[in-house]
């Protein structure tokens, strides 16, 4: 199973709306007793064996509007299935610290998404995302701002939330209990 949590590399971007992926991403990973360091594949990662499973944790490095790269690039080297993938990230469109999930369905609006849709040929895949809202500012300046120290507060609540839930179905795979779970995170 390949979990990718979407998002920008460097300092400039840590703690940014748009590293929704990765934020939640590192709250699974420290659950799971690992930290994602390993460079591959144009990503950061982590691999723990689970029931006899590899379950590898990214975060892409190819910036958001690239992440497709990284992707299937770790989907060829560790022979994942699209139905063995699962994309975390922010979502505009949904209210602030509100979680959604689906087993498919378009990029929407979502660059990082529409990379990944682009470059596997598919949007078969399961996704979770993470709202942060409308706000009045430009799009980008939005999404790259970030993110105040009470708002991180709320957001780790809902990063621990989907990690407990990601857990569950790491061990069980019941997507239907998590896709139930999730939705009403609010």
């Amino acid at each position: 199973m390949l979990i990718v949590g979407l998002g920008n590399p460097t300092s400039e971007y840590e703690n940014t709306f748009h590293n929704m992926g990765y934020l939640t991403i590192e709250t699974l990973a420290k659950r799971m007793g690992k930290k994602i360091i390993k460079a591959e594949c144009h990503a950061l990662t982590c691999v723990k064996d689970v029931k006899d499973e590899k379950i590898i944790l990214a975060k892409p490095l190819t910036y958001m509007n690239a992440s497709g790269q990284a992707v299937k690039e770790l989907m060829a080297k560790y022979k994942q299935d699209l139905s063995d993938l699962i994309v975390i990230y922010d979502d505009i469109d949904i209210p602030r610290y509100s979680v959604r999930t689906r087993a498919n369905g378009s990029a929407g609006t979502h660059n990082g998404m529409k990379s990944i849709v682009e470059l596997n040929c598919s949007s078969e895949f399961k996704r979770i995302r993470i709202g942060i809202g409308k706000n009045e500012y430009d799009l980008a300046d939005y999404v790259l701002s970030k993110i105040t120290k009470e708002d991180r507060k709320t957001f780790d609540v809902t990063f621990e939330k989907v990690a407990e839930l990601l857990e569950e179905y790491i061990n069980t795979k019941n997507w239907d209990k998590l896709l139930r779970e999730s939705n009403i995170i609010k």
